[in-house]
């Protein structure tokens, strides 16, 4: 008796289904949690760079990168006509720290400082005075000499009556015309910005970062200045409370200058912390064992250079005997900088430690100072995995160059990414990460100068 064609066509059909519905189970279970976290990615265009800001109040911009349809590119040289698009006048960029608003910069004018770009402009912290001072202005000149216009509206027709008479006195002046002619040339000075809107930027499918409403008074309008361009954002300082007073350490030294990452974005963006809030002594505990990590790193590293210099160079045995093993000496750690952060804004920490380390002179370390940077992240029970590991020493920074953590910065406008500078022999670059469970991608990668 044979099967019917219909119910082995049935029963196909069901296994299909059910096959269907299994995989869709297993492929929605693999997806990874933090794809979900993040916002819709933008098109941009968002410019990032590196505010330097004196102890004077004097700020210096330096271009890093310019992301636009998903893709970053070099803000040093992208549409760059001379001046690049990131450093075009009155481009204003938001000072962030940890993703806390510091301020507004207005890029006034751009120069080379050797073979790059920076831009000058006018700093404005958050809190600053000016924004203050507005409602105050229409307050005090309007109380004497604006009282007729008020008079006029009042009712009576008494005062009505009267308020004719005082006028013709002021007749007898318009008899000097001569002196009223030089009142308009005052509005022949508009002509000036007039001119600042002839620029060769008239491109409509150029893309527009974020333009202030006010030129900058202490330059000058440029030929290539697109002042001509839309102004699509508020110069207004942000309303947000300021980040912590603490001055970051870039090499290891107290700086000079603040840094603190800078976006200029013509859409709306609302910046948002990325600092993670422990205890003290959690902190001290997380910091101990990051510490941990980062001596099981460099001791790898100084096993490695001692094997190289053990076969270019041959040793006795009494050296050998002299010399204690790098194993049983801990090193020694200076210009430590640890930070947590919440990049997703999921209660997920994210750990970072920068940091320099040294043997004693009687060890047999193949290097005088070491170089970590270093990236894990913690589970449910406590343990640390490693995410990122940077370890390099002063006797091959032409091969392997170091890393130091600027900050936490929101480079495309979807989540927090990590901004390192990158030092080398060939000079310093900037490189952007981001953090995917626990893997670090390089979103963007610099050219040393």
């Amino acid at each position: 008796m044979r099967a019917s064609p219909f119910r082995s066509l049935l029963y196909l059909t069901v296994a299909t289904v059910v096959m269907l519905a299994g995989l869709a189970l297993i492929f929605g279970q693999t997806v990874p949690p933090q794809s979900t976290r993040r916002e819709a990615a933008r098109k941009g265009p968002r410019a990032l760079g590196l505010l330097e800001l004196a102890a004077n109040g004097k700020a210096r911009l330096i271009p890093i990168t310019v992301m636009f349809d998903g893709k970053f590119y070099d803000a040093g040289s992208y549409k760059a006509s001379p001046v690049p698009m990131a450093l075009e006048r009155d481009t204003v960029y938001e000072a962030v720290r940890t993703g806390v608003s510091q301020g507004l910069f207005t890029v006034g004018g751009a120069f080379h400082r050797g073979n790059a770009w920076v831009a000058d402009g006018k700093w404005e912290p958050v809190g600053a005075a000016p924004p203050k001072k507005r409602p105050s202005e229409p307050s005090a000149p309007r109380d004497d000499d604006q009282d007729k216009p008020p008079v006029l509206r009042r009712p009576g027709s008494g005062a009505g009556s009267e308020s004719p008479k005082p006028t013709p006195p002021v007749s007898p002046p318009a008899d000097t015309p001569a002196a009223t002619a030089p009142e308009p040339s005052p509005a022949a000075t508009p002509a000036a910005p007039e001119q600042s809107g002839q620029d060769n930027d008239n491109d409509k499918d150029r893309p527009v970062l974020r333009r202030g409403n006010q030129p900058s008074p202490s330059t000058k309008n440029e030929p290539n200045s697109t002042t001509g361009m839309s102004s699509r954002a508020r110069v207004g300082t942000p309303n947000l409370p300021t980040a912590n007073t603490g001055e970051q350490r870039i090499g290891g030294e107290k700086p000079a200058l603040q840094m603190m990452p800078a976006i200029s974005d013509a859409g709306s963006s609302d910046p948002r912390p990325y600092s993670y809030v422990v205890k003290p002594a959690e902190e001290r505990q997380l910091r101990t064992k990051m510490l941990g990590l980062a001596s099981a790193q460099i001791r790898d590293r100084a096993r490695q250079l001692a094997s190289e210099d053990g076969k270019a160079q041959v040793r006795t045995s009494s050296q050998k005997n002299k010399t204690p093993a790098i194993s049983s000496v801990p090193p020694s750690f200076e210009d430590t900088q640890f930070r947590i952060f919440d990049l997703s804004n999921a209660n997920e920490p994210v750990l970072v430690l920068t940091t320099k380390a040294s043997f004693p002179a009687k060890s047999s370390s193949g290097a005088d100072l070491y170089y970590v940077a270093l990236v894990a992240r913690e589970d449910t029970s406590g343990e640390l995995h490693k995410a990122f590991s940077n370890v390099t020493d002063s006797r091959h920074l032409d091969i392997q160059p170091r890393l130091e953590l600027i900050d936490a910065v929101d480079a495309d406008g979807d989540g927090g990414e990590l901004l390192f500078r990158q030092i080398s022999d060939k000079g310093s670059a900037f490189v952007i990460y981001r953090v995917i469970g626990e893997q670090l991608w390089a979103l963007f990668q610099g050219t040393p100068e």
